[in-house]
């Protein structure tokens, strides 16, 4: 090589590396790469399979909660849940006060963080969505909580026709998964042909349950159900059901406390009475309470239906809650 030609090099290796400083000096994050998968974060995997659903091969999906036996309204984060976060591309949470730790961490580290989050708005019946700075917990209008709680830190004064459930509400799901479409579009305007069809397909598959749910609640409409927990209410409230657990038990139940006397004698009586065709028992909130009114149902030929509030292994949120509506319509036809 001739002194001209290293010469050349020298300079042309030295504009490289000047280059590669300037872009590191920026003190700007680049966003994800033509060939980087998006990195999101969910709460829960209930929102990780519906971005997965969406982002497809696209996504790196990592949910929070794992564990199906887990319950995330008592779940504490970690430093570890917190930098993750930090470096996800996406956050995807609950809010209204379910995954709060979601949103401590988002108004701690994750400023300007894109999120989509689900909770239902009631004024609007629609998630929200944001792509701006998110430097408060998400609220409901003129300062309450979104969730309906009397506080935002627990389950006090739960309304049982406000609920945080929102993953069986099949429309705002249709809703996060349109608004996850929305974000990653923005995210990869390259693929936001894909993540739209994919959306699209989703949807489809959203709809066929609903109309699962329509002809469940034609056939059984007004029929009564006992919860140990809300955490189906709107799964039941489309299916037109009639609750009738005791707001009394069901409040101390999701707050973690022990329900009055008389409101575990109501129950109790309402089970021995077999007013219910249905108790709908979630066991990610299980208590010797809770145990003893599922004993006294199938003691009494009720049938008992599980309902969780995250996915199975090997799940996905269409494959679970098409489960869950079997199950319900299998329990209530035997009650015919």
């Amino acid at each position: 090589m001739t002194i001209r030609s290293r010469s050349a090099a020298a300079l042309a290796g030295f504009a490289a590396t000047a280059l590669a400083l300037t872009a590191c000096g920026t003190g700007e994050q680049a966003g994800p790469g033509a060939g980087d998968k998006i990195k999101v974060v969910a709460s829960t995997t209930v929102w990780a399979s519906v971005v997965q659903a969406v982002g497809g091969d696209a996504v790196e999906v990592e949910p929070v909660i794992s564990d199906p036996n887990a319950d995330p309204h008592s779940y504490e984060s970690t430093p570890q849940d917190a930098a993750k976060v930090t470096d996800a591309d996406l956050v995807v949470f609950n809010g209204g006060g379910y995954d709060e730790f979601m949103e401590r961490i988002l108004g701690n580290s994750g400023q300007g963080k894109p999120t989509v989050e689900a909770v239902k708005d009631e004024h609007e019946g629609e998630p929200a969505s944001e792509h701006e700075e998110h430097g408060e917990p998400a609220s409901g209008h003129e300062g309450e909580p979104a969730s309906g709680h009397e506080e935002h830190g627990g389950h006090e004064g739960h309304d049982h026709s406000v609920n945080e459930h929102v993953w069986y509400d099949l429309h705002v799901v249709e809703q996060v998964a349109a608004q996850v479409n929305a974000e990653l579009s923005k995210l990869r305007p390259a693929k936001a042909e894909q993540f739209g069809q994919a959306a699209g397909r989703f949807a489809e598959e959203i709809g066929k349950l609903q109309g699962r749910v329509g002809e469940l609640g034609d056939q059984n409409r007004g029929k009564q159900v006992i919860v140990t927990e809300p955490v189906a209410h709107y799964l039941i409230e489309a299916a037109n059901l009639q609750d009738i657990t005791p707001p009394e038990f069901v409040n101390a139940i999701e707050a973690e406390t022990d329900p009055s006397a008389a409101a575990v004698a109501a129950i109790q009586n309402a089970v021995n009475a077999k007013q219910a065709a249905a108790v709908i028992y979630n066991p990610q909130t299980e208590s010797p309470v809770t145990r003893n009114v599922r004993t006294a149902a199938e003691q009494n030929q009720i049938p008992v239906v599980e309902m969780t509030e995250t996915l199975p292994q090997d799940k996905t949120y269409v494959q679970w809650m098409d489960a869950q509506i079997t199950a319900l319509q299998t329990a209530l036809n035997q009650n015919r």
